[in-house]
């Protein structure tokens, strides 16, 4: 799985709460948010359609977490 693929696939957390459930009852349940059928890529734009809905102003937002697989690296093994 791609850096990207594996973050749109975190993304699916959005699935709510009775996914998220049945995903730990049974983990094939989460197999269509890891094969391309259903990404969440979508959502990590929200933020920024619901600032330009309510300002009609782009959101130049620099934030210190980045959203971006693999970005924190201090908490990887040696």
């Amino acid at each position: 799985m791609s850096d990207d693929a594996f973050l749109y696939t975190r993304a699916a957390v959005a699935a709510g709460r009775a996914v998220f459930e049945s995903v730990l009852q049974d983990p094939t349940v989460f197999e269509p948010y890891a094969t391309n059928l259903i990404w969440a890529e979508s959502l990590l734009y929200t933020p920024d359609r619901a600032y330009k809905r309510i300002t009609g102003e782009e959101w130049d937002r620099n934030t210190r977490y980045s959203d971006e697989s693999c970005s924190k690296t201090e908490g990887w093994a040696d």
